[in-house]
This record gives structure tokens, sequence and C-alpha cells, in this order.
């Protein structure tokens, strides 16, 4: 199939904001689609040429692309840049360049399918001495073949930004539709599998009941709703209930088969190498030979023993220098509290007091090694307070509060599980500006522009720089460390003021939350404070402006 087919496509999928046209949009062209390139185009609605839980990347920076853009068109990336910041997508930077250059060539081919989605792979695929100018030159490749529109999606696909507003919802509807199934049989298949491809192709074929969970294979893990007081989370789970300790960890999917064991966050990141100490545990606690276990690693002190704030062990996850020596310095105490996969067989459909009886049997407990959460089965309102500030003397968030029938549900936030913390509802926002400080706070990015969500844009709801700390050797998140988070996410720079990609998430306390004319989301927070960095979370985790709204409406009991 010809790329332009699919650019047709993308073209119409942002032309509309309704669900039910862009379920129709794609599942005419799944429907149209041979077989051999079913999973290509499926993966390339997604913006992506892998399934999310992938390791691989493409590794390209918004600054290698420039580069590749530069070289295709001839115009310098100080022109360029100029562009991108004017128009604030760097695929309608390129599609106005190649209209302008119309470059022409005895060697231009028309573009595949086929071959767009091999060379986006290959950017993933290059290693050793050479590798830029080689992911370079795969770009060039396509762009100097390419119509102007279709530069535009090429370069949005290769840095993950397709702007289609294609969500999984749509994805799943639209291989329902295509292949005559029911969404709820496409969800199923892809909770086992966590591969729309996979699930398109085993649609097509009549193959969906063939799909299983497999170990080393992440799902996406069950989610919590968040209550306000006890008796909210005794109506939603129902009683009697079973109440475990809301940890101040990292969750952490663990993956055993025989022994080769994997780890994945809840991004579905694989963190093996990043917790190698650990895997020895695992081998010798856990019964079974084949798992996928749930579960929240927790760092503590080696000289206290005591547990430490998420902050901590957050720093673990994007080390690839030093892993040992952080290792001794932050150790971690894996706590399980789910089984989702027992050998080949899927305990989904369990509840979740079989589970537990299950995981009863198969862990084998050892402090600061592995542990079991600690729990308790109640109906009783008293015996859930008293549990519950148990629980927060012991420096944990909270408790989670669960419905001793509730199935395991990847993904998804329902009735099952809820969460309770003593603290106000706090947001998860993404940064999305900054300001370079002065004086004590000079070369740090301080004034931090923080933004909800609404549909695929990112609405300003504040600023914040409190929670945050001058200086490295204090706990807590430092000016230092933010900035070097952020500095790789600048889009554009005027006077003191810089853009940023959304990417970084922060956790955020506020007192209250008013309306306000200075931010495009129409509401600010009062008195915004840094807790922690979420990059355990994804831009899919942001909170929308939909939460934002029931909160503010909570507050004045509207």
């Amino acid at each position: 199939m010809d790329y332009s087919n699919l650019t047709n496509t993308y073209r119409e999928l942002e032309a509309t904001t309704k669900r039910l046209e862009k379920t129709e949009i794609i599942s005419e062209l799944l429907k149209k689609t041979k077989e051999k390139e079913l999973n290509q185009i499926i993966y390339l609605l997604q913006g992506k040429a892998f399934p999310k839980w992938d390791e691989r990347k493409t590794g390209m920076s918004s600054r290698l692309v420039l580069k590749a853009i530069n070289s295709a068109t001839g115009i310098s990336t100080t022109d360029l840049e100029k562009e991108w910041v004017k128009k604030g997508d760097l695929g309608n930077v390129v599609e106005e360049q190649i209209k302008k250059v119309k470059q022409t060539s005895l060697f231009k081919t028309k573009l595949t399918i086929d071959k767009v989605f091999k060379n986006i792979q290959k950017l993933a695929e290059l290693e050793g001495k050479g590798t830029v100018t080689k992911k370079i030159q795969y770009i060039i490749e396509l762009l100097t073949s390419a119509e102007p529109e279709e530069s535009k999606y090429i370069i949005r696909t290769v840095i993950e930004d397709l702007r289609i507003g294609v969500k999984d919802g749509v994805i799943k509807d639209s291989i329902a539709k295509a292949f005559s199934k029911e969404p709820i049989q496409i969800e199923k298949a892809y909770n086992l599998t966590n591969d729309f491809a996979e699930v398109a192709m085993a649609a097509k074929n009549n193959k969906l009941s063939d799909l299983k969970m497999q170990v080393g294979k992440p799902i996406n893990p069950m989610l919590a709703i968040k209550v306000e007081n006890i008796e909210e989370g005794f109506k939603a789970v129902g009683m009697p209930a079973q109440a475990e300790y809301k940890l101040d960890g990292f969750r952490l999917q663990i993956h055993k088969n025989n022994s080769e064991i994997n780890l994945f966050t809840r991004k579905l990141e694989n963190v093996t190498k990043q917790f190698e100490e650990i895997l020895l545990i695992i081998k010798s606690n856990i019964k079974l030979k084949k798992c996928i276990l749930d579960a929240e690693l927790v760092g503590y002190s080696p000289k206290t023993n005591k547990y430490l704030p998420f902050q901590h062990i957050s720093q673990r996850v994007r080390r690839k220098y030093n892993i040992e020596a952080m290792a001794k310095e932050v150790p971690v105490e894996i706590n399980v509290f789910d089984i989702m996969c027992k050998g080949e067989t899927s305990l989904l459909d369990l509840s979740q007091e079989k589970r537990r009886e299950i995981l009863e049997e198969i862990i084998i407990e050892e402090k600061h090694k592995i542990i079991l959460t600690n729990k308790i089965i109640t109906e009783n309102k008293k015996e859930l307070e008293k549990f519950y500030k148990e629980s927060l003397k012991k420096g944990n968030e909270g408790v989670m509060i669960k419905s001793t029938d509730s199935n395991y549900v990847p993904g998804r936030r329902v009735g099952g599980w809820v969460k309770l913390k003593p603290i106000q509802e706090t947001l998860d926002l993404v940064i999305t500006g900054a300001e370079w400080g002065e004086g004590k706070r000079a070369n740090w990015l301080s004034s931090l522009t923080i933004s909800c969500k609404e549909g695929d844009e990112f609405l300003e709801i504040g600023k914040v720089g409190t929670g945050i700390r001058e200086k490295e050797n204090e706990e807590g998140l430092s000016f230092s460390q933010i900035t070097k988070e952020l500095e790789p996410l600048i889009i554009s720079k005027k006077g003191k003021e810089v853009k940023l990609e959304p990417k970084l998430i922060l956790e955020i306390a506020y007192e209250e939350i008013q309306n306000s004319n200075n931010y495009n989301s129409k509401y600010a927070l009062r008195f915004p404070r840094v807790l922690k960095i979420r990059n355990d979370l994804s831009l899919n985790d942001v909170d929308d402006l939909e939460r934002v709204e029931k909160i503010y409406k909570k507050q004045r009991k509207i």
C-alpha cells in the first residue's frame, strides 16, 4: 500500500474530533488493508513502529530531526527553529519547507507503508559508532521521496507526536467494526496482549480466543479510584472489604519465567537492569516457576532501616550508570499485592480474595527483601479507621480498599479498587514552560508552568516553584535536578522564558482551585507545591480538565 493512502487517512482523522467518525475512517482503512501490512498500519495509526511495551525507541530528539530536515531541504537550522517557534509543530514546519523546495530527483520513488515503517524501525536498531549520522540518513531518505503532506506525518511519527486524536478506545472500536467483533472482545484480547496489532490480526482471522497472556510481555496495571473517606470506600467496593497499606513506592510488574525475569514499570518500561539486585530474591522467594505479579518497590535507608519517600527510588529508574552504587545507597523491598498469571493460566477473572490466597501460598516472605502487603479484611468502620491511622503513622500514603469479589481489570480505574489518602486530592500535571531564575536560582529553571490536559491539548493551570530545594544535599527534588531533566525538552526561548515539550509530570498539592483568566484552563491553583516527580506516569495519566472542574465544584459544594 502507498504511504499516501495512510496520509489521506491521517488528514481525515485530524479534521474531526468526533469519535464515531474517527472509528468509521479507521475501520474502512482496516477493511481494505492486506494481512501482511495490517501490523504496520495499526502501529503507524498509533504513531509508533513498535508495541508500547517494547523497549526499542527511535532515539530521535527534536534537535536531531531538525538536522535531518536541514539536510533534506537545505534550509538552515536557524530558520527552521524560527518556524518551529511560530508553528509549534515540526511536522507543519517540514511540510511547508518541502513545498517551497519542491525537490525533484531522478531517483525519487513513491513511498510505501513498508518503506516508511521499516526505515523508522531501523532508527531504533542502530548502535555503535556513526549511529547519529545513519539515523539522519534514514530520515533524509524518506523526506527526499515524500510529498509535503507525507513529510509532515513522517516527522510526527519519528518524534512520536502524531496529533490525530486517536486513542486506544478508537483503535479498539475500529478493529471491532472492521472485523465484525464486539468491542468487549477486542478489549479483553488487548488486556491479555497489550498489542493492538496482534489483536487486529487475530480478529481478522477469527482467532481472538487463541490469544493468551504471555510472561515477559507486560499488561497495563489495574488502577484505583480516589475516595475521600472510609464510608465512601465501603460504598464503592462493598463489605467486607480487603484493606492494604498504600505505600509510597514504585509500581512494579514482575514477570518470572523460570530463570528469566523481567521487571516493568507502570508505564511498561523495562527496568530489569536498574534493579538487578532483586532478581535473585525473586528466583529464591517465589515458589512458582512461571508467573506475573503486581508489586510496589519501596526504598529504605540501610542506616535506619526506615522506608524512604518515593523520590529516592524514582531516581533509580532513569539510572544507566553506577547502578550498583545506587542500589547500595537506596536498597529496595518488594511488596507484592497481586498475581495476574500462574503458569500458563490467566488469573484476571479470579476474585481478589482467591488471588490473594494464591499469593500467600507462593511468596516466601523476608523482611527488606520481599513481603506481602499488610492487609486486613473487614466490614467494621472503626477497625478500618485504626488500620488507616497505623498506615499513616508508619509513613505510608494511606490505604487501598478493595472488593474481595473484584476481578483484575488491566488499565482501568474501576470500582473494585479505591484509594484513601488524608491530604487534599493532588493533581498529576505536566510542565509546559519555565523561566530561568535569578540570584540564588541563576542557571536553574524555576517558576514552572504546569498544565492539565483536554483531549490532546495541554492547558495551563498555574506556576510552581515551592517544594523544590535549592541545595542538592537536602532531601527531595532540587532545582539542579529538575533543570537537568527539563533542558533537553526546551522547544523555544523568549528572553528568560522557555517553552517545553510536555513530558515531565509532577504531583502537585495545593490549597484550593480558583477561577482564573490568567491561564487558558480558566482555573488556577492557590499555593501549589511540588510533591514529587511522577516518572512512573505517561502523558495519558496527566489529570484532565474534567477532573479539575470536578474538584473545583466539590470545594464549593456546587
